[in-house]
């Protein structure tokens, strides 16, 4: 799929259904899903990725400070981006309450006070360094959006085919084809975004392979991150899903021919945690 403009992205991207909507949800058995079995190994990667769709609120708060947050197409796509996101967070706790596993009802607060001062920290200054780096930073925000979305789409699909469960699979892929598209707008407009310069090009791939770290961690603890890429990645074909279904993407962008950061780092945690 080729894109001219960013605007040609964000038409597509408003063009693409939502799946998630009333309908599916009001279709989901969730009185059947306590009949099925499900392992409690996966209870904490579900927690986690129900917390890292859920903290997308801040995400998108700390994004709007920056040239790349204020950018009218970019943030268009982020009004429907977050809602969506915080529909994956509301379903996947949903599921853990109906298969025997209660969250508080204030989980949510409790979620957000226990992100660490050094995430807020390191946040501020990196918000202020995108500022002075003005608009040549937007491919950088844009290449980890597409390495994020990549992965975070995997480790759905690898939790599916992993539990076995036939209503979590139901609402996995119904997540599944909604990360899709934010895939497609993040990756999309990278590409356009990394094209516009060599500088923009040369920053992106200096910070990815100094700074690239999965998915949530920061604002979630390490070993939790790490236990999550463990029990998804750790065993039989994991890390070869990883280079085939993420870093082989992200080898399409400019100045990523030969990236292997992604590998590496899932690769030393998978290996030894």
């Amino acid at each position: 799929m080729t894109f001219e403009t960013n605007r040609d992205v964000l038409n597509w991207y408003e063009k693409q259904p939502r799946t998630l909507t009333p309908e599916f949800i009001g279709n989901i058995d969730w009185n059947d899903i306590k009949n099925h079995e499900l392992n409690p190994d996966f209870v904490p990667v579900l927690m986690y990725m129900r917390d890292v769709e859920t903290l997308t609120e801040m995400y998108q708060a700390e994004l709007r400070r920056t040239p790349t947050g204020k950018d009218p197409i970019i943030g268009k796509f982020m009004e429907r981006w977050g809602e969506e996101e915080l529909t994956h967070g509301e379903l996947l706790n949903r599921f853990l309450n109906e298969a025997g596993y209660p969250t508080d009802k204030d989980w949510r607060t409790e979620l957000k006070s226990s992100i660490p001062l050094s995430y807020t920290i390191n946040t501020a200054i990196i918000t202020m360094l995108t500022n002075l780096v003005g608009k040549s930073f937007t491919a950088t925000h844009m290449t980890f959006g597409a390495i994020h979305e990549l992965s975070t789409t995997q480790g759905y699909r690898r939790l599916d085919a992993l539990a076995n469960h036939p209503i979590l699979t139901q609402i996995l892929k119904g997540i599944i084809r909604e990360e899709s598209a934010h895939t497609q707008f993040y990756s999309s407009v990278a590409r356009l975004e990394l094209r516009k310069s060599p500088f923009a090009q040369k920053l992106s791939r200096f910070l990815v392979d100094k700074f690239y770290a999965p998915v949530g961690q920061g604002a979630k603890a390490a070993n939790e991150s790490n236990y999550v890429i463990k029990t998804l990645f750790g065993e039989n074909d994991g890390l070869d899903w990883i280079n085939r279904t993420i870093t082989s993407r992200i080898r399409q962008l400019p100045n990523f021919e030969n990236i292997t950061k992604i590998n590496d780092k899932i690769g030393e945690i998978a290996l030894a945690f």
